[in-house]
């Protein structure tokens, strides 16, 4: 899952912790690349309780890191747009390339 915010890919990890952090932006689960997290005002969504944007979304709820606040997801809908340009292009070869098929 690339950046949400400027499209870097996520590389191999070293040993240790991931400098890569979660977010939510419009009840979807993002990724936060080392380089965007410096950046305020990122359109990140925050807790109603703490305003911490330290939140997490999994199976239809949003938990906040913080301060544990849960809510249940508000079934927004997502973008219409990938947050990567050209990502759906790339799986799209990725696919016709490993299944063979040639358009």
């Amino acid at each position: 899952m690339p950046c949400f915010s400027c499209g870097a890919r996520q590389t191999d990890p070293i040993r240790g912790v991931s400098p890569w952090r979660r977010g939510v932006c419009r009840e979807a689960q993002v990724l936060i690349c080392p380089d965007c997290q410096r950046i305020h005002g990122l359109d990140l969504d925050t807790c109603a309780s703490c305003g911490s944007v330290a939140l997490i979304c999994r199976l239809g709820e949003v938990e906040c890191r913080s301060c544990g606040s849960v809510r249940p997801a508000r079934g927004v809908e997502r973008p219409a747009e990938p947050c990567a340009p050209g990502l759906a292009d790339e799986v799209e070869a990725a696919l016709n390339r490993v299944l063979g098929r040639v358009h």
